[in-house]
């Protein structure tokens, strides 16, 4: 049975295990933290966490490192903090140092919201982290930390499609005070979505991609303002997500993505289009994506329709792999 001494002595272990493992995290995230410009602002860790130029995915993608070593150090690092929080005297902080660990727990906090909005890993890393709302609710009771949780259920795409124009309001403080650190959060999560779409009508988003390059170009030159660039995006992005709500099909096309998808991808030619999405829906077999005989019979239909061109029946076929009606 242990003693008195042997209990104060167990939790003394605990406590400077904890204690060393809170201070070397908080080491960690202050190292990596380092190389952000001065004033070191929402900007300026934007930049150093996703890339200088909005309009890089590859940039984004070089970034992709430093962003995942935030998450989940930050992520340890709340853990972290929440466990030694009620202790924090025990541990041997005083009330100025335990303040200021706070604090720096929140700053951290924040920089991670913000990044993942930023970025638009957000919604992705979600699933990681269930529990992290709650202990920051717990022990942190960031202010930062209840403006990011209204994207916890919807990613910024859905909130600009939801709330038109006003979804800034909705930004992290640090990003919507900075217009141009908001504007860049934008246009990486705007960028982001035209690409993960693309496969499924590269006409339609290869179109949305110049129109979006279009707008940034106009909001650099200044000759539009940021309000008008705010209406403007959400316009865009509206199309990105809704297509059927153009009026550029006819609405024999506008009742199917899929043959939307054709429409375009074939010349805009209505009947050819309608004639082989009839063709899919009636002969496809189940399972066909990945088996090669069921495939070959997805060509088969497609050289049914459009003819012996095999670049055309790759491409074509590749858009019908895409799409989640065949």
């Amino acid at each position: 049975m242990l003693n008195k001494e042997d209990v104060k002595g167990l939790l003394k272990d605990r406590l400077r295990e904890a204690k060393d493992h809170l201070e070397e995290l908080m080491e960690s995230l202050r190292t990596l933290f380092e190389p952000i410009a001065p004033p070191k602002e929402a900007l300026e860790r934007q930049r150093y966490f996703c890339g200088v130029n909005s309009e890089d995915l590859a940039g984004l993608k070089a970034n992709e490192p430093k962003r995942v070593a935030l998450y989940k150090l930050t992520a340890s690092l709340i853990r972290a903090y929440a466990e030694l929080a009620p202790e924090m005297t025990e541990a041997g902080y005083t009330t100025l140092q335990a303040e200021d660990i706070r604090n720096e727990v929140e700053y951290f906090t924040t920089v991670r919201g913000e990044i993942k909005i930023a970025s638009a890993d957000y919604i992705d890393m979600k699933k990681y982290e269930p529990d992290m709302r709650h202990l920051i609710d717990t022990y942190i009771s960031a202010e930062e930390s209840r403006t990011v949780s209204a994207l916890d259920d919807m990613s910024l795409i859905e909130l600009m499609i939801a709330r038109g124009a006003d979804f800034v309001h909705e930004l992290p403080k640090g990003i919507k005070g900075n217009e141009k650190a908001a504007a860049e959060t934008i246009d990486n999560n705007v960028r982001r979505r035209i690409v993960e779409k693309t496969a499924t009508n590269p006409k339609y988003f290869d179109k949305m991609s110049v129109l979006l390059k279009e707008l940034i170009d106009e909001r650099k030159r200044a000759t539009i303002s940021y309000e008008e660039y705010l209406q403007r995006v959400v316009a865009l992005t509206r199309k990105v997500e809704k297509p059927e709500t153009s009026i550029n099909y006819p609405n024999s096309i506008k009742k199917s993505r899929a043959l939307m998808s054709l429409y375009d991808n074939m010349g805009r030619d209505e009947e050819l289009a309608s004639k082989l999405h009839g063709q899919i829906m009636l002969k496809k077999q189940d399972g066909w994506r990945g088996d090669p005989i069921k495939s070959r019979g997805m060509r088969g239909i497609i050289y049914s329709c459009i003819g012996d061109d095999e670049e055309q029946i790759k491409r074509i076929f590749k858009i019908a792999e895409s799409q989640g009606e065949y």
